[in-house]
C-alpha cells in the first residue's frame, strides 16, 4: 500500500494505492493523519488505485473520518471501482461518507461546503 498526500489551499488529496487490508490498515491510518496540519479544511481520500480493501480498512478510514470530524474537516472519498466500490457499498459505507466519482467533484463540493471557495 502506498500513500501519497497533495496538498492545494486548505485542501489536502491523499492517494492511496495497493491493498488496504489487516496488514497495512494501520500504516494507512498513519499515513493520512501525519499529511494534515491544523490548517486543513478539506480531506478527499482518492481510492482509486486500490485494488482491495477489506474490513481492517474500512475501520481505518473510519478512524480517520471520525477523527477529522472532530476537527471540523470535510471528509470525503472518490475513486472508487470495482471490488472496491462493491464493498463500500455492501458495508454501507458509500451511505456513511461523501462519495464522488472523480476527485474534482469531491474537491469542488467540499471546498464550497467549507467556505474555501
Amino acid at each position: 500500500m502506498d500513500c501519497r498526500a497533495s496538498r492545494d489551499g486548505h485542501a489536502v488529496v491523499v492517494e492511496v494505492e495497493g491493498r488496504i487490508d489487516g496488514a497495512t490498515a494501520g500504516d494507512l491510518e498513519n499515513s493520512m493523519m501525519a499529511e494534515i496540519v491544523d490548517t486543513d479544511k478539506v480531506v478527499v481520500c482518492d481510492l482509486n488505485g486500490v485494488s482491495y480493501v477489506s474490513s481492517a480498512g474500512l475501520r481505518a478510514i473510519l478512524v480517520v473520518a471520525k477523527r477529522l470530524s472532530k476537527q471540523a474537516v470535510e471528509f470525503s472519498i472518490c475513486g472508487l471501482n470495482g471490488p472496491v466500490a462493491e464493498v463500500f457499498h455492501i458495508s454501507g459505507f458509500d451511505r456513511i461518507f461523501k462519495v464522488y466519482e472523480k476527485r474534482e467533484e469531491a474537491l469542488a463540493e467540499a471546498t464550497a461546503n467549507s467556505g474555501q471557495a
